[in-house]
This record gives structure tokens, sequence and C-alpha cells, in this order.
């Protein structure tokens, strides 16, 4: 009998050793988590956008005008970066690294190809546009295109499809109001 009662002593013991050892790791996991917290930002400013600091870095920058899923992608390749991890949770070293590379893919051997003004009117040469700067471009295009009376400037000055889609029943919205057939009244 004493043998057995030592023994649920030991095994209480033991429990009560491991449980403060557990409360011990767990008050170091909420200080990482608490430390995780102070550093983490709600919005995330980059590009001249607000970016939501819950969402992953690969969605996150897809929000961003002349930022799509491609370069994306190509972003978190060059950095390193897990395209999964919270955007809120970067330092604002990496968030800068990150603008630098939007703005100068040159510098980070991206490739061509993933540009989005490829042999400018302008420079001849194959460069990528964020926010603002690629609004103004395309704005300026258009505008161009008007000028000298091309075929595209004609159908952005009227309001009609520009790339060659039927116009007999879509796009009332450019051209007014709804037609359809009329009956013709009794007497």
């Amino acid at each position: 009998m004493i043998k057995v009662e030592n023994k649920i002593t030991k095994i209480a013991k033991e429990k009560q050793i491991r449980e403060k050892d557990k409360s011990i790791e767990g008050s170091n996991k909420r200080d990482k988590e608490h430390n995780k917290k102070q550093d983490f930002k709600p919005i995330v400013r980059l590009l001249g956008k607000d970016l939501n600091g819950n969402k992953s870095v690969y969605f996150a920058l897809e929000e961003i005008k002349g930022i799509g899923y491609s370069f994306s992608n190509a972003i978190c390749a060059v950095l390193n970066l897990n395209k999964f991890e919270k955007i809120g949770y970067l330092d604002d070293s990496i968030i800068d690294k990150i603008e630098d590379v939007a703005k100068n893919p040159n510098k980070y051997n991206i490739p061509s190809w993933l540009y989005n003004r490829r042999k400018d009117l302008e420079s001849g040469k194959d460069i990528h546009l964020v926010s603002s700067d690629l609004i103004i471009t395309i704005d300026s295009d258009i505008k161009r295109m008007k000028k000298i009376k091309s075929y595209r400037g004609v159908r952005h000055m009227f309001g009609l499809p520009v790339r060659g889609q039927r116009t007999k029943s879509n796009f009332r919205k450019k051209k007014g109001k709804a037609l359809g057939v009329q009956r013709k009244k009794k007497k």
C-alpha cells in the first residue's frame, strides 16, 4: 500500500512540475505574441496606397495599380519573402525594398516581359509604371490617340468600345437609353 501511495504522490508531483513548465512556456509564447502584436501595422502605406495589414504580401501587392499577380510573385521571389506572411508584420526596411523593386525592376533582374510598358514611345526603353505614374501615362496615351485621330482615338472620343466588340446589343450605357420594339397603338 505504501509503495502505491508513493507512486501516486510521485505522479502528482510530476504533473505539478509539468504544469508549471507549461505555464512558463505559455507566458513566453504570450510575450512573443504580444511583441508581434506590437510590431503589427493594421495599415501599411506602400507606393501611395493604403494596404490592409492582415492580407498576405502576395495578395496585398496586387491591390497596387500596376502590380499584378505575376509581378507580385516576382517581387516576393527576388526579395526571398514568404508570399503568405501578413504584410503588417514586415519591417519598414523590407517595405522600402519592395517599393524599390516595384519602381526599379531592372536593378533586381526581373525579366522585361513582366513590365507593363515595353518600348515606351518617349524613351524607347522597357519600363514598369506603378500607381499614379501609370494612370497619367495611360491618360496621355489616350489624349495622343484622340489628337492624331487614330481609329482607337475616335472610338474613345465617341465613348464606343475600342477593341472591336460588337455594339448591336451591348454597350447601351455608352450609347444611351435602351431601345426596344414599340407596339402599334390600338384604336
